[in-house]
């Protein structure tokens, strides 16, 4: 259905009025601009006209302000990863890299109590076998950084940055990462047994082979992330959004799916043998080959 100028959206129960330009303009590349550009059937209610979006409408209004005046808004600390999550899923990577910008320097105008610095990090990395468990390194910018091999077990990582840094084969053991973000970070064949990443952004994070035993998974984006035959046994998944991610031979035994996006995702060969499914989405998931004998669905 193609749309003159004026839309209304309903986003998760609230109600916005925008037009086609606002949507289509600032940020042609979006999945909101190729929702509105006429490529692609949207259905609107036959009696309101709104167009439904399932999605929080909390943040909403931040979207539509960034695409009418490429303004980021000023948030309390909390909700900058909410919006991040937001932007990420609506494909706004202008959007997305000036939150980033904000976070990065409120972190640097706070203390915020950390025992080393982004310098210090980069004088570490220079050594083999580099160790910082334990350490409290929240808040800290370590995106793009090569910091294979590290050790980060037990450390406190809340709302740090590893955005695009190769984490190859780094150890994450029983970490509180709660909001970290992990956007198209290389993290194959890494450690996160028992960690606490609530909340965490690891869309487009390449996880092959990763162990995220028992970990806790609540709330995280793994839109487009490469899971093939990671290790998530008991792991804690709910609400998680797994859109179009790959879990292809992925063992997911125990694993808590409730509410959890799986849709378009491939879970081929996936282990899934008891796995309580009645509250997860895998509308368009790829099944064939997957362990599903006792999976209740």
């Amino acid at each position: 259905m193609s749309f003159r100028n004026n839309v209304y959206l309903n986003i998760g129960g609230k109600k916005f009025w925008t037009t086609v330009d606002t949507l289509t303009q600032r940020e042609p590349d979006s999945m909101l601009a190729a929702m509105f550009s006429g490529r692609h059937t949207v259905h609107q209610d036959p009696e309101t006209g709104y167009v439904f979006v399932d999605r929080d409408g909390k943040h909403f209004r931040h979207i539509l302000n960034w695409l009418r005046d490429g303004t980021v808004p000023c948030l309390e600390e909390s909700q900058y990863p909410e919006l991040l999550r937001e932007a990420e899923y609506y494909q706004l990577l202008e959007l997305m890299d000036g939150i980033r910008g904000c976070m990065n320097k409120r972190k640097d105008e706070e203390d915020m109590g950390t025992e080393l610095n982004r310098t210090d990090i980069i004088k570490c990395i220079q050594y083999t076998r580099v160790r910082l468990r334990g350490v409290n390194l929240s808040g800290l910018d370590m995106s793009k950084l090569d910091l294979s091999l590290v050790d980060f077990s037990y450390a406190c990582l809340k709302n740090t940055f590893f955005s695009r840094a190769n984490l190859q084969s780094a150890k994450f053991k029983d970490v509180d990462a709660e909001a970290s973000i992990f956007h198209n970070a290389i993290l194959k064949e890494c450690e996160f047994s028992g960690a606490n990443l609530r909340g965490a952004l690891l869309a487009g994070a390449n996880l092959q082979s990763a162990n995220l035993q028992d970990a806790c998974l609540v709330d995280c984006s793994f839109c487009g992330a490469d899971l093939r035959s990671a290790h998530l046994q008991s792991a804690d998944l709910t609400n998680a959004n797994l859109e179009g991610a790959n879990l292809e031979g992925a063992n997911l035994k125990g694993a808590k799916l409730t509410n959890a996006n799986l849709k378009g995702a491939n879970l081929q060969r996936a282990y899934l043998r008891h796995v309580d499914l009645r509250e997860t989405d895998l509308e368009g998931a790829r099944l064939d080959g997957a362990n599903l004998l006792g999976a209740i669905r």
